[in-house]
């Protein structure tokens, strides 16, 4: 498996590391990489079983997960045993059996050229570029560079759709910065939320949006315009109809239109297939989890660890910003104690919630529906999340970080804004939240800490 799981990496990292524009190869190479991470878990589940003395314990991050990480509950050690195997060997069979059929496409990948890259370490790379979305962001350039052969009145609109913190506005933004898009284009326009106040959309006419104009394309009128649509909140049909006739009137008839929101209500705007993004699965989202918490260290080298960190990214949803955040937090604090304060509290956290309300707290938490995270160092207090928004990379932001807040033991009562997470990619976003430290009262604090105390962390 060690073997078989180099090779595919081999095969991704040049695939990746080029502009590859076929779709059938990019759908190959998509399913590789599924194929590469579902084992890289299934190996890491069998190498960090004996660590795991809490498994029928587990509170599990997703429900669909169950069928995939639950298998080995209620099981004895050695039925265990069994089951793991059969799974590494089911997992090295599909990945050796995609490997093979993969020859023909390594040798076609070798004609298309090659992506400028800084040699970054893994985890520098995976931290500072857009993770598996190498086939959505070809779908999206394809649809831009792609040039109707009969003339069309009608301007193409693109949807782009996915619950919240999925990665649409990091899509459009590293499409937006393509070389080929920006080449394409004569101008990139972006609008937002606030965009939609004036019903003229005079922000069109004076360029307030401008986010790129190719002065050589300028010279050749026929050249269009891309006008990037990243929303928030609900779109009403009056207000597109009155955008999309505004760009007919102002836009050459070659200008495109990318519309990016949660709500699949915008499918009906588009004039072409939409483009529905779901989160990370479960391996992938590991995958990434493990690289970024351990850095340049080898999490083969340190095995409690990296069982500890398994059992976290179990627990956390699959959005980009939560899994980063913790996984930063566990790179700057790699200590066997800390890394099992967090776990024990996580747990706690998501299991009293889906015991008390039935539901994931993570998920109430993209709902912008208030939630009682609590505090780690602090059994005293409890901080109740509010809702979450973004700021542009040039607005001021608040200077506490949330999990100083959640994780350590930073002074702060009552309501105010924290950061929770600076992007290091592009739209390059500050994520702010809102929430309240309160004061627990004394008895149910010291209940507590009482709890916390005579449990086992790890």
């Amino acid at each position: 498996m060690q073997r078989a799981l180099l090779q595919a990496q081999v095969i991704i990292d040049e695939a990746t590391g080029r502009h590859i524009t076929n779709q059938a190869m990019l759908q190959q190479v998509d399913m590789l990489r599924d194929a590469m991470h579902h084992g890289c878990y299934i190996l890491d589940t069998f190498r960090y079983q004996s660590y795991d003395e809490e498994a029928k314990d587990q509170v599990l991050g997703h429900s669909f997960s169950l069928s995939k990480v639950n298998f080995l509950k209620g099981t004895s050690s050695s039925n265990r045993n069994k089951l793991l195997l059969q799974q590494l060997e089911n997992a090295l069979d599909n990945l050796s059996s995609m490997i093979l059929h993969m020859k023909e496409c390594v040798v076609f990948l070798m004609s298309y050229t090659h992506l400028y890259r800084q040699p970054y370490s893994m985890h520098l790379l995976l931290g500072n570029c857009m993770f598996s979305r190498q086939i959505e962001t070809e779908l999206v350039v394809n649809f831009l560079l792609n040039t109707q052969i009969h003339a069309c009145e009608e301007l193409e609109v693109l949807p782009i759709v996915g619950p919240s913190k999925v990665g649409k506005s990091t899509l459009v933004a590293h499409v937006s910065k393509n070389e080929r898009v920006q080449d394409h284009f004569s101008k990139i326009l972006f609008l937002c939320d606030h965009d939609f106040t004036d019903n003229d959309l005079t922000i069109l006419r004076e360029g307030c949006a401008l986010k790129h104009q190719n002065c050589i394309s300028n010279l050749n009128k026929d050249k269009g315009w891309l006008v990037i649509v990243d929303l928030v909140g609900e779109l009403s049909e009056d207000a597109w109809n009155v955008l999309y006739s505004s760009c007919k009137q102002l836009m050459p008839s070659t200008s495109k239109i990318i519309i990016a929101n949660r709500s699949a209500k915008i499918i009906e705007f588009g004039t072409t297939k939409a483009l529905n993004l779901k989160y990370l699965s479960l391996e992938a989202s590991w995958y990434f989890f493990k690289t970024i918490a351990f850095g340049t260290m080898d999490p083969k080298m340190h095995p409690r660890l990296a069982h500890v960190a398994m059992e976290i990214a179990k627990l956390l949803d699959s959005g980009f910003i939560g899994v980063n955040t913790v996984a930063c937090l566990l790179r700057d604090n790699f200590d066997i104690r800390f890394w099992c304060k967090v776990l024990d509290f996580l747990r706690r956290f998501v299991q009293k919630h889906v015991s008390k309300f039935s539901v994931n707290p993570f998920d109430l938490m993209n709902q912008n529906k208030p939630v009682h995270l609590g505090r780690m160092a602090n059994p005293f207090e409890e901080v109740v999340f509010y809702c979450e928004y973004q700021r542009y990379s040039y607005e001021e932001v608040p200077k506490i970080r949330l999990d100083d807040v959640v994780y350590r033991s930073v002074k702060a009562l009552g309501k105010s804004e924290f950061l929770a997470w600076n992007s290091p990619i592009p739209p390059y976003y500050s994520y702010i939240v809102t929430c309240e430290v309160r004061e627990l009262k004394q008895r149910y604090a010291k209940r507590k800490r009482s709890t916390e105390n005579g449990i086992t962390l790890c």
